[in-house]
C-alpha cells in the first residue's frame, strides 16, 4: 500500500532572474533562500551566465518571448504570494515581463513585486544594459511594492553617489520618486559605517534605519539576492512590508555570519544556518 503524503502546500514566490554557473547568486541563490524562508520558489530564468566566484565572463539574454512566457505559464496555474526580479539584462526583456506581469497580475495592485535592480556582479560586471536603466524608472519601480537598490545601483539609476548617511536619505527619495511604494537603500557599501551596516526603508513619509553587525569577510555573494527573496518570501507568508524587510535583514544577516569560502573568489552567503540539519539526525 503506498503510505500518503501529508504536506500542504506552502505559500509560493516566483523568481524573474538569471542563472548563476557558480551557484553563489541568481535564480540558485534566490531558490535557497525561498526554501529556507518556508517558501516554494518558482522560476523564470532572464539570462544565462558564465560565472564562478572570480567574475563574469559571459552572459546570454533569454529570448524576451520566452521569459514573458514561463511567467505566465507559471502565474496562470499556481497560485502565486509575490513575485521578485533580479538580473533583467535588456529592455526587450523588461519590456516583456512588464507585459507578461500585467496579463497575470503581478504588481501595482495586485500580486507584490519586488525589485531589485541588479547592474553589476560584486565584482563590478556589467550585467545590465545602460540602454535599460530608463526602464527601470519608468515600468519597473512604479509596480513595484518595494526596491532595493545597493549604492552602486542607486548611482547609476538615481544619479545619487552615497558616501554618507545625509546621502543615503537623499537616495531614498530620489528613488522613491520614481513610483515603488517603499524604496530599501541598502547599506552595505556605506565604507563610513565601519561596525554597522545600516539599511534604510522609506514609504515617501517615514524613514526607519535597519542596523546590523558588519562582517570582515569576502564571502558576500549573493546578498541582494537573498535579501530581496527573503523580503518576498515574508510578504508571500502575509507581512506587511516593513514586517517583511525586518525578517529579511534578519535573514541576510544569520547568512552573511554564516557565509563561506568556495573557489578562488567570493564565497556565498549561506541559508543553511536556517536549515534543520536533518542529515545529521537518526532517520
Amino acid at each position: 500500500m503506498t503510505e500518503p503524503t501529508v504536506g500542504t502546500r506552502p505559500p509560493t514566490v516566483l523568481t524573474i532572474a538569471g542563472t548563476d554557473s557558480g551557484g553563489g547568486a541568481g535564480v540558485a541563490a534566490d531558490l535557497r533562500a525561498m526554501a529556507a524562508c518556508g517558501v516554494h520558489g518558482c522560476v523564470a530564468v532572464t539570462a544565462v551566465t558564465v560565472q564562478n566566484t572570480l567574475g563574469v565572463s559571459g552572459f546570454h539574454p533569454i529570448p524576451p518571448e520566452t521569459v514573458a512566457a514561463q511567467i505566465e505559464t507559471v502565474a496562470t496555474d499556481i497560485p502565486l504570494g509575490a513575485a521578485k526580479t533580479g538580473m533583467l539584462a535588456d529592455t526587450p526583456i523588461i519590456e516583456a515581463i512588464v507585459d507578461a506581469c500585467d496579463r497575470v497580475g503581478i504588481g501595482g495592485d495586485g500580486v507584490p513585486l519586488v525589485i531589485d535592480p541588479v547592474a553589476a556582479s560584486m565584482h563590478g560586471d556589467p550585467l545590465l544594459a545602460d540602454t535599460a536603466l530608463e526602464a527601470y524608472r519608468t515600468l519597473l519601480f512604479p509596480r513595484a511594492v518595494l526596491a532595493t537598490p545597493n549604492l552602486d545601483e542607486v548611482r547609476l539609476i538615481a544619479g545619487v553617489d552615497v558616501h554618507d548617511r545625509a546621502a543615503q536619505y537623499e537616495a531614498a527619495k530620489v528613488v522613491h520618486a520614481f513610483g515603488p511604494r517603499y524604496v530599501l537603500i541598502k547599506g552595505g557599501h556605506l565604507r563610513e559605517d565601519t561596525d554597522v551596516c545600516i539599511d534604510l526603508l522609506y514609504d515617501g513619509h517615514t524613514f526607519t534605519e535597519l542596523p546590523g553587525p558588519r562582517f570582515d569577510t569576502g564571502n558576500t555573494h549573493g546578498g541582494g539576492d537573498n535579501m530581496a527573496s527573503a523580503i518576498a518570501s515574508g510578504l508571500a507568508r502575509g507581512m506587511t512590508v516593513p514586517e517583511a524587510v525586518t525578517f529579511g535583514k534578519r535573514y541576510v544577516v544569520e547568512a552573511v555570519r554564516h557565509s563561506y569560502p568556495l573557489g578562488k573568489g567570493h564565497g556565498p552567503i549561506s541559508p543553511l544556518w536556517a536549515v534543520r540539519s536533518w542529515w545529521e539526525q537518526d532517520v
